[in-house]
């Protein structure tokens, strides 16, 4: 997501390549046009934030496409998510592929952003997640229904650091992103939705208070869909255009 926020307003590339970066190493891009495959992003950023351009970040899952053009569906379902991106050159989709090394007292990560050609992408998209509006409403009905499904589960019973995971939640804020200014909607959508995203994630641990397979997979169902519905919104939060 840090990718496509930041090709919608780049001014000094190396901000917006430090805040994907983040603790990795220095990611490098293959297959980008005109360019050798190991090009670092900084290449990437100056090809595609000359001229006017769309861009969005997609959160495929199993079973949801989530408006993924076929070209790239399989690759970006493995990993998780995407970026496509339209520029007077053409259209492309730019996958991470994440190569995680070192110890989980020291872990470290390499990545490799795949670029592909993909057809022109917007009406699908669009028609796929819809507009930041609609996400804001979409997310305040899941919302209740992930509460319900977590208050059922009663994680907090049978999780000891569940407390403590459901209030770092509550406090979750874009704020602390490394990301360009965001409106007050966008903001507003991105918020939520990660912490609805965390909330399924907290939720999928264990099968909490379930006593029998039924209440498991009902809320499993119920779960799967508030994911969905978060990552749609935070693709709809992704998307831009500029002149």
């Amino acid at each position: 997501m840090l990718l496509a926020l930041w090709l919608q307003g780049v001014g000094d590339t190396s901000d917006a390549v430090k805040s994907v970066v983040g603790d990795d190493e220095p990611h490098t891009v293959e297959g980008l046009p005109g360019f050798a495959d190991g090009t670092d992003l900084d290449t990437l950023f100056t090809a595609w934030t000359v001229g006017p351009r769309e861009v969005c970040a997609l959160l495929p899952a199993p079973g949801d496409a989530a408006g993924v053009p076929a070209a790239a569906n399989h690759e970006a379902t493995e990993a998780g998510e995407c970026v496509v991106v339209t520029t007077d050159a053409g259209s492309w989709a730019a996958i991470p592929r994440v190569q995680a090394f070192g110890s989980h007292i020291e872990p470290g990560h390499m990545v490799t952003w795949h670029v592909l050609e993909i057809p022109e992408w917007t009406r699908l998209v669009l028609g796929t997640i819809g507009s930041v509006a609609d996400a804001e409403r979409e997310l305040r009905t899941s919302l209740m229904t992930a509460t319900d499904a977590l208050d059922q589960l009663d994680v907090a019973r049978w999780r000891d650091d569940a407390a403590d995971a459901i209030e770092r939640i509550r406090s979750a804020s874009t704020s602390s992103w490394p990301v360009p200014h965001l409106d007050g909607r966008r903001a507003r959508v991105l918020d939520l939705a990660a912490r609805l995203r965390a909330i399924v994630a907290l939720g999928k641990v264990d099968d909490g208070g379930a006593v029998n397979v039924f209440q498991v997979d009902q809320r499993s169902t119920a779960l799967r869909e508030v994911d969905r519905t978060a990552r749609h919104a935070m693709s709809a939060a992704t998307y831009g255009r500029v002149a």
